[in-house]
């Protein structure tokens, strides 16, 4: 690895540079405007302490527009709701003549108005919706007293039929005395039990919405054949007229277009007669028009502009380019001391000597681990030549074996008979399960070590290993018995755990005197293999599944085999998600406990 300097674009301390100088802008630039931002609205907003208040003066004052012919009795009203706000509230003309004032103050003839009082053209951006008439302001269309418990008795009327349908729904009182029914869960059925109260009329309601029908049929410049039909909702159909019918002429025809349910446009141009035909008849029953102002009661001033001065634009940069020269300096202090043990480490990786450990912090614990991987780098290293040693020297000695018996047959020092053969064939095997455990580890290592687990009855299983041992346990002079509990059964690869079991039963043979017993025993889902044979020195004990290891220095296969056989029966013990363990006694003989899951 080169240890030339990192290019300054790709440094750690430009980069961090570069973002501390973005953030430290941003962050400047949306506190400016954040600052300027609050100050003009706090300094604009002086018409009124919020919009909340605003919007509830404006409430009460439609309210009280709607319900009354003239603003007379109005200024009880707004002295009630300045005192409370504790702002200053005044309603004018539309010729800026005081109606009412809660107190006084600048003169507001100049000001901006907060809001225009007309409950037949309502400011939707302070009540929402889509209606421009308030529905307080009934006039003509108020039922009287004595005509409402008409309309009560078809409202429960409605009601029960609504809840027959299965849907629910509460009786309302409409700010004109009409009774209407809230469904509170729908039912496609109850539409119909609703237009039987929409369809009552009272005499009175009646008269207003005939009258509020033949205007609207003027404004309309229908013909004779045909007038539009307002309900009691304010709803609108088109009906024919008492007289004869006219032949339907080109000027009828578009007339007839308005009220096709896809016409958009023909439904606006109907409602807006209607509500210019309901504002003519609802005129002489509300308070005309009125300015309203809700002002701070020491001022008055509708607006105040918000303007940097010369200084002030100095003084803002001046502090600006302040904050960004410290936040680069400060920067770049921390960045080099950053970067500082950072180039220490790559020094040492570049060395391959141990890294500094500076601290506790993130370096220190990157050092920790670069420290670490070395020196498991260095074991690895370590235990690869070792174990290249061992191959090399466990397929030398059956490799030398065979050219030696093939040069002296070609020598004629030695008979090619069926002796030769025999051993000939003896050492190739030896050769073939050397490169086949060597195999079985090496896909262990890769993670390709596959197995294919079944549900598999342990007494069959152990008795065909037994089986296939026993010969050479008889040859050995060693006594090779079997113990089952029960009828056990694991999800394990058969083959595979034939082949771990009888790593373990070949090599309890091997290591047990003549005379002595090897054991397999089961029960649920641990198989022991025991022996009586010499043991394991405690100090060997942890090796004994390492590879190519043996307890004899010399290496002679007469005191043991490859060193292969432990360590694969670990390897498919964890293939298998279980464990393999031992115990040892020397003198005594050897436990080796397979736990399945």
């Amino acid at each position: 690895m080169s240890a030339a300097r990192v290019p300054l674009r790709h440094s750690l301390v430009t980069r961090l540079l570069v973002t501390s100088v973005l953030i430290a802008v941003a962050a400047i630039a949306a506190t400016a405007w954040l600052a300027t931002r609050t100050a003009t609205r706090a300094i604009t907003q002086e018409q009124g302490r919020s919009l909340t208040e605003e919007k509830g003066v404006y409430d009460l004052l439609v309210g009280y527009a709607a319900m009354h012919g003239d603003w007379s009795g109005a200024t009880t009203l707004i002295d009630a709701r300045a005192a409370k706000l504790g702002r200053r509230i005044t309603l004018m003309t539309q010729d800026r003549t005081v109606i009412a004032d809660s107190g006084g103050g600048p003169s507001l003839r100049t000001a901006r108005p907060s809001a225009l009082i007309d409950p037949l053209n309502l400011d939707l951006g302070l009540v929402g919706g889509d209606e421009r008439i308030d529905p307080r302001a009934a006039g003509p269309f108020r039922v009287p007293a004595a005509e409402r418990p008409l309309l009560q008795r078809a409202a429960a009327d409605v009601l029960s039929c609504v809840r027959k349908t299965g849907a629910q729904g509460t009786v309302e009182q409409l700010p004109s005395g009409r009774p209407t029914v809230r469904l509170s869960s729908a039912a496609p059925e109850a539409a119909g039990c609703l237009y039987r109260l929409n369809d009552l009329r009272t005499a009175s309601e009646a008269k207003a919405l005939r009258t509020l029908s033949r205007s609207t049929t003027r404004c309309l410049t229908m013909p004779s054949t045909f007038e539009v039909l307002v309900a009691p909702d304010f709803s609108f159909v088109l009906g024919k007229t008492g007289v004869a019918e006219e032949r339907v002429s080109e000027q009828v025809t578009p007339m007839l277009a308005l009220f096709e349910p896809t016409n958009v446009a023909g439904a606006v141009r109907v409602r807006g007669c209607v509500e210019k035909s309901r504002r003519a008849m609802l005129q002489e029953y509300v308070a005309p028009p009125a300015l309203l102002f809700v002002t701070d009661p020491r001022l008055g001033a509708d607006e105040t502009r918000f303007t940097l001065s010369r200084e002030n634009t100095t003084r803002i940069a001046t502090t600006t380019g302040a904050v960004l020269l410290v936040t680069i300096v400060v920067t770049v202090l921390v960045g080099r001391r950053l970067v500082r043990p950072l180039r220490a480490l790559t020094e040492a990786a570049d060395r391959q000597t141990p890294a500094p450990v500076s601290g506790h912090d993130e370096i220190g614990r990157l050092a920790r681990a670069l420290n670490d991987s070395a020196e498991r780098r260095e074991q690895a290293e370590t235990q690869r030549r070792a174990m290249v040693s061992d191959v090399a020297h466990e397929l030398r000695t059956p490799l030398t074996n065979i050219r030696s018996w093939l040069e002296a047959a070609q020598d004629d020092l030695a008979p090619t008979d069926a002796q030769l053969l025999s051993l000939l064939h003896e050492e190739a095997v030896l050769l073939q399960h050397i490169i086949d455990d060597l195999s079985d580890l090496s896909a262990a290592d890769a993670g390709t070590l596959r197995v294919h687990p079944s549900p598999t009855p342990l007494p069959d299983l152990l008795t065909q290993v037994v089986d296939s041992h026993r010969a050479a346990a008889e040859t050995a002079g060693v006594r090779l018995t079997i113990a089952v509990e029960g009828d056990p059964v694991v999800t394990a690869d058969p083959v595979r755990l034939r082949q771990l079991i009888g790593n373990l039963v070949s090599n309890a043979i091997r290591y047990t005197p003549s005379g002595g017993t090897v054991t397999v025993e089961a029960h649920d889902t641990t198989v022991t293999v025991r022996d009586t044979g010499v043991g394991i020195a405690p100090g060997h004990l942890p090796k004994i599944f390492d590879r190519f290891w043996r307890a004899d220095e010399s290496r002679s296969r007469a005191t043991g085999g490859s060193g292969l056989g432990l360590p694969i029966a670990r390897k498919l013990a964890e293939a298998h998600g279980g464990t393999l363990t031992a115990q040892s006694t020397p003198g005594a003989g050897t436990v080796f406990t397979l736990h399945l899951p």
